[in-house]
């Protein structure tokens, strides 16, 4: 039997604190509107599309925030499961192996292990939403002109998450009765990709297959 939420994804097996919005504020409105059509049992299709009036980036920002979180929380319960003798390398299976580089430590393409890579993917990312020059919060401050390029690097890199679980920690998802759960978050997040084009197609076809199979 599948278990609830809360159990399944239990708060000592959090990767890392959630980033919140804060109240009052308009991306703080965006999110609960997201949240509450994702409650409302709507098509995860029209869900992901922008509503009527409002900001493109902002919906983005929402968006790419509150992924974060949830595959953050993902990872988490899978963490036990990935150390660096049982995934020596960041990969998808034998064909798809991703290398890790930043504007810091490794700034030519570096292979690492995949609790390495987790690890530094997740603090690069944090660093990201914090940043007020990349994802301001202060009313009337504009986002930067290369927004959505950030936004699709960083939605890309934890597209490679979701293989990584997918191909090498099904196993664990199963036996702890979260496949539902993380079938709908990976159903959210490609049907968003999608919908406003952020992430390259053949970044995708690790999970062609399996996509194919749950979001059609």
């Amino acid at each position: 039997m599948a278990l609830c939420l809360k159990q399944v994804f239990a708060k000592d097996k959090t990767f890392r604190p959630r980033k919140r919005f804060e109240p009052g504020t308009q991306r703080f409105e965006l999110y609960k509107k997201a949240q509450a059509s994702l409650k409302s049992g709507l098509d995860l299709r029209r869900v992901v599309r922008l509503p009527p009036g409002e900001s493109i980036d902002d919906w983005i920002a929402v968006h790419v925030v509150d992924f974060f979180n949830r595959i953050n929380l993902i990872y988490g319960t899978m963490a036990e499961h990935c150390s660096e003798t049982s995934c020596p390398v960041m990969a998808g299976g034998p064909r798809y192996e991703y290398r890790w580089q930043d504007e810091r430590q490794y700034r030519r393409p570096a292979k690492l292990s995949a609790p390495r890579y987790m690890a530094l993917l997740m603090d690069w990312i944090e660093g990201l939403i914090n940043d007020e020059d990349v994802f301001p919060t202060r009313v009337g401050v504009p986002f930067p002109k290369n927004f959505q390029q950030v936004c699709t690097k960083i939605l890309t890199r934890l597209f490679r998450v979701f293989v990584h679980v997918y191909i090498h920690h099904f196993d664990s998802i199963l036996s702890m009765g979260a496949e539902a759960h993380v079938n709908t978050c990976y159903k959210h997040f490609y049907y968003f990709i999608q919908e406003f084009s952020l992430v390259d197609q053949r970044e995708l076809e690790p999970l062609r297959e399996m996509t194919e199979r749950i979001c059609h």
